[in-house]
């Protein structure tokens, strides 16, 4: 009965713990209306003026991690520092638009008269040393504008404490792939919120 009733208690514990670090969603100007029947949206990313853990500035964190890898082995911290660039556009941006467009319901078109930028404002890239772990998370804003003036916004929405790779996953010893799975929730949030 101890057993079940301990057991019970790291339950609620670990759900408690999950609930606090949920994602949070605000739509903070515009009307997301014009796009109920549009059928397509153009998708962009933004990452200029990004804050990376406890850094203010990327290109801080970048320095700081490519010096420390570069100093444990000559040329690894370059080529950390390169992927970090390249897994936008090979691992984030794919994970949120698949995700983005199956709950939007909106397929990704360049000649869209509307299109979503995701500006990331914040990236915590986690870790996982085997014997201790934290998680990636992401925050940004959503901008819907029209395609042909960006300038014009229709609505702006906040997203914070997008996730990354579970607590309980294994195998997720490359930054790229924690952060990615962190866009993908995103990207799914993101959808879900625009078909509502």
């Amino acid at each position: 009965m101890k057993t079940l009733k301990f057991c019970s208690f790291l339950l609620c514990l670990a759900l408690l713990t999950v609930k606090a670090n949920a994602q949070h969603m605000k739509l903070m100007e515009g009307d997301l209306s014009p796009l109920r029947g549009e059928s397509t949206i153009n998708v962009e990313f933004a990452y200029d003026n990004m804050r990376v853990g406890k850094y203010d500035k990327e290109d801080d964190y970048v320095n700081a991690k490519k010096t420390e890898y570069n100093r444990k082995e000559s040329g690894k911290g370059d080529t950390w520092a390169k992927d970090w660039v390249a897994d936008r556009k090979y691992k984030y941006e794919p994970k949120f638009n698949e995700l983005f467009e199956k709950y939007s319901e909106k397929s990704a078109g360049a000649k869209s008269k509307y299109t979503l930028i995701f500006h990331t404002t914040f990236i915590e890239p986690g870790y996982n040393i085997a014997i201790s772990r934290k998680s990636a998370e992401i925050n940004g804003e959503a901008w819907v504008v029209e395609t042909a003036n960006k300038d014009r916004v229709i609505a702006k929405i906040r997203i914070e404490k997008s996730p990354g790779r579970a607590f309980w996953s294994g195998n997720d010893y490359d930054t790229g792939d924690r952060i990615s799975e962190a866009y993908a929730n995103a990207g799914k949030a993101v959808g879900k919120f625009i078909r509502k």
